[in-house]
């Protein structure tokens, strides 16, 4: 990979943000804000400590927060179990030729499914269902079709993932919980929609 190529990637990958607080400033103080984003920032879960003063800072929006904290508990065993149906619907993916070999791009994948749960939870979090960020998920789509990922690969993942969260949560009807996963799967579908990105050079 040239040094070009490689610079203009490592610049998408710092703008490809899936998530936007901005339009929370209507339901969450000053400070709950700056703990989601600072969890963001380090791409991290939502410790308990956070949650605790968020609850603190926003009772009236902060219902979910026990599901935000089930969730993040059990991001292994979800993660697992989504990687599992990809591999069940894609057999040879991550063999030689598939599109996700060799095994760094396979767990490159995996990586991703554990920061789109991550990603969820802060919007169950905070009850915004719209939690994305437009120019974050253009770096993201721009990214995705430069390193050829395969997307229908990824939206078996986020369905997984969503499968395997709900069946989960016992405490909150599905119906209520299934639009914070829908609207990430909504988003990234529409990926296909649009044209591959100029070919970066390779000189």
């Amino acid at each position: 990979m040239s040094m070009q190529r490689s610079e203009a990637i490592q610049e998408l990958i710092k703008k490809a943000r899936i998530v936007s607080f901005e339009s929370w400033r209507s339901t969450h103080p000053a400070p709950a804000i700056v703990l989601f984003q600072a969890a963001d920032d380090q791409a991290r879960y939502l410790t308990d400590d956070d949650l605790n003063q968020i609850q603190t800072l926003a009772p009236e929006t902060a219902t979910l927060i026990p599901v935000a904290q089930q969730l993040r508990d059990r991001v292994t065993e979800i993660v697992d179990e989504a990687r599992s149906q990809v591999l069940t619907r894609f057999p040879t993916i991550t063999q030689p030729g598939g599109s996700l070999y060799p095994p760094e791009r396979a767990d490159a994948c995996w990586r991703d499914f554990w920061h789109f749960l991550r990603c969820i939870t802060y919007g169950i979090a905070g009850q915004h269902a719209h939690y994305t960020s437009p120019e974050g998920l253009t770096a993201m789509k721009l990214l995705y079709q430069t390193l050829n990922v395969p997307l229908d690969a990824m939206i078996v993942g986020l369905e997984g993932i969503k499968a395997a969260s709900l069946k989960r949560i016992d405490s909150h009807p599905s119906a209520l919980l299934a639009p914070y996963f829908e609207h990430l799967i909504t988003e990234m579908s529409r990926f296909r929609d649009t044209a591959p990105p100029p070919t970066l050079s390779a000189s």
